[in-house]
């Protein structure tokens, strides 16, 4: 029963992500990206091959869900603009408009994917882009996952795991026993179980998702990896004991004079840990996708054919080093959140005694 409530307190926190964007459904469409194709073309001579700006184009988010390009006709899903300026208002348009001819439409300004106004107000940009459109996706997916694990425990109570609930419960008892009871303690481990299972996940998917061709890279956005890292700074220090911020402020056994110079170190490095698990998940995930593309890259800047024989294998290694490093990134994020937890809420049983 312990384990059904864990489920369903996860499937609840997932949930609440999905409400906490907006969705708007998105139409396959083909079109001419004049402008693009005018900057990149000179009056009908081949393109050069830019490494740096095809790498750092599919690793950054954009207002669309560009999926090929064949000649100068690109494939892509538009996706929903939502922009609002003090002067206009709200203005809803389809990002297409956006994507052909110089950028422009409706006194509004694409340039390399941020919005101005012809009027030069101030434009708040609350778009679904390429990004968000896959957190939607994966969070759609985490909720379709977990409330059939749900329904398979209770329809089988008593009985033995059976298909995705089979396959789930490992990853589920592996985080409850090996990282949320280790690191968090026996006595206050519940109250964290569904956080750091939704992490869990929640990475790992997003991870697997951006290794997809034409795919978006979710965990490779320092937005994303930071508000992850704030959720986590934010249950660190709200659940903090009266031990925890004792340590900090007033370290015992430390003499007064000394506090002047360890206490604002202490500040330092409570604020450091959620740096560091921001720039950790961003920094190996976005790497990892910049070696791949570099290795393909290799094909197209040397031209040879002969050349991927030798680099694709190599890529399909890298492949599947990314599909490991995709679950120990998640694992790594999760493990630290608890550690940072189970300090915070560690019961000194010397201090009692004094």
């Amino acid at each position: 029963m312990s384990r059904n409530r864990s489920y369903k307190a996860l499937a609840i926190s997932i949930l609440t992500l999905v409400f906490s964007v907006f969705s708007s459904p998105a139409t396959f469409a083909q079109h001419e990206h004049e402008g693009h194709a005018e900057a990149t073309h000179s009056h009908g001579e081949a393109e050069e091959f830019n490494p740096g700006q095809t790498i750092l184009h599919h690793v950054a988010d954009e207002h669309q869900w560009h999926l090929a390009t064949i000649g100068e006709s690109h494939l892509a899903i538009p996706l929903p603009v939502i922009l609002y300026t003090p002067t206009r208002g709200v203005h809803v348009y389809s990002s297409k408009e956006f994507y052909h001819g110089s950028g422009e439409h409706d006194g509004f300004t694409l340039h390399h994917e941020h919005f101005t106004s012809e009027d030069e107000s101030t434009v708040y940009d609350f778009s679904i882009t390429k990004n968000v459109a896959s957190l939607i996706i994966s969070v759609i997916l985490l909720i379709t996952i977990f409330f059939a694990v749900r329904n398979g425990y209770a329809k089988r109570q008593g009985k033995a795991p059976k298909g995705i609930q089979s396959a789930m419960e490992p990853f589920v008892i592996f985080i409850r026993d090996e990282v949320a009871k280790n690191y968090i303690g026996e006595k206050h481990y519940r109250r964290f179980l569904p956080y750091l299972l939704t992490v869990f996940f929640f990475i790992w998917i997003n991870n697997l998702l951006g290794l997809l061709p034409g795919a978006a890279n979710v965990t490779g956005n320092i937005a994303v990896t930071l508000t992850l890292a704030v959720l986590t700074f934010i249950i660190v220090n709200f659940n903090g004991r009266k031990t925890y911020w004792t340590h900090i402020f007033a370290m015992p056994g430390v003499p007064k004079w000394m506090l002047i110079v360890m206490t604002p170190v202490e500040i330092v490095g409570m604020m450091m840990k959620p740096f560091s698990l921001m720039v950790r998940l961003f920094a190996n995930v976005t790497a990892g996708h910049i070696i791949l593309l570099s290795l393909l890259s290799l094909i197209f800047i040397f031209k040879s054919a002969a050349l991927s024989v030798i680099v694709g294998p190599f890529t399909v290694f890298m492949t599947m080093i990314e599909l490991l490093v995709a679950v120990l990134q998640a694992y790594i994020f999760t493990v630290l959140t608890a550690s940072y937890i189970g300090a915070a809420v560690e019961e000194h049983h010397h201090d009692d005694h004094h």
